[in-house]
């Protein structure tokens, strides 16, 4: 009787968690000139359609977040793949076949433990042709990463602010402020920062950083959800998202269009000006 194949409950379970996290950090370091370097080292072969349906099969490991990884994946690179700005280099099939090999390389290194060597190897071919080693941990935040973090490792706790009185208070003292903001300088600001990000090659962290926080307020409390402003609450998503946003580029922009987007968050950072001191 064969053996049966034990599941795997969570990505802290995975026998090959540390392929997949190296994956999964370099994503966004991805560099526009690497795009066509995919896309030549990807060709779809018979071997390599079987080992993708083998790896996507129902009972593959941690198959749905294989599948949330694709989605994260086209929303980092839509721009890419669309082709509109003015500020892309690489025409949008090229980018649209280097996901092919992205996502076939997630596909491999999610399903190892069911695959055999060589379905592994196929999977993961055209990604090692480009990245042959692994140089990336995590996902550089910038030299202020820790208050990075800190934003948006609050925007969970303000998702449970229905049964967490600080973080209602929070919430609150949120909403008034983005009620009483100056939008025109508020969207003045948040345009100079995306130019750094462009000219720093750092946009598509800036779309990893505005994805995340807007998956961590969107934890909603099923019980409470109906009774909330959405309103209020796109608001206060985007004023936090500009705050990390600009503390991203922080480096690469004046200290005080830096201010203006942090300065209304201080009670879930510290300043910037005080980091400097």
């Amino acid at each position: 009787m064969a053996r049966r194949r034990k599941q795997i409950a969570s990505l802290e379970e995975h026998p090959n968690l540390g392929e997949i996290l190296g994956l999964l950090a370099a994503l966004p370091h991805i560099a526009d000139a690497d795009l066509p370097r995919l896309a030549d080292a990807w060709t779809n072969t018979v071997a390599l359609a079987d080992a993708r349906a083998r790896a996507l099969l129902p009972d593959s490991p941690l198959v749905v977040e294989v599948l949330a990884a694709f989605d994260a994946v086209q929303s980092l690179f839509a721009e890419d793949v669309a082709g509109a700005a003015d500020y892309l280099l690489v025409a949008p099939a090229v980018a649209t076949t280097a996901l092919k090999a992205v996502r076939d390389a997630i596909a491999g290194a999610y399903a190892r433990p069911s695959l055999t060597v060589s379905e592994h190897t196929e999977l993961l071919r055209a990604w090692r042709a480009v990245y042959p080693v692994q140089t990336v941990e995590e996902p550089d935040l910038g030299p202020r990463a820790e208050q990075v973090k800190s934003v948006l490792a609050a925007l969970p706790m303000l998702a449970g602010r229905c049964h967490d009185p600080a973080a209602a208070d929070l919430y609150d003292e949120l909403v008034r402020t983005v009620r009483g903001a100056d939008e025109d300088m508020l969207e003045s600001a948040r345009q100079e920062a995306w130019r750094a990000a462009v000219l720093t090659s750092r946009r598509r962290i800036w779309w990893l950083v505005r994805r995340t926080g807007a998956e961590g307020l969107g934890r909603h409390c099923p019980t409470c959800r109906p009774g909330r402003s959405r309103d209020d609450e796109a608001r206060v998503l985007a004023l936090c998202l500009d705050a990390a946003c600009a503390l991203l580029v922080a480096d690469a922009v004046d200290d005080t269009l830096t201010e203006v987007l942090t300065l209304p968050l201080s009670r879930l950072i510290p300043l910037p000006r005080a980091a400097a001191d």
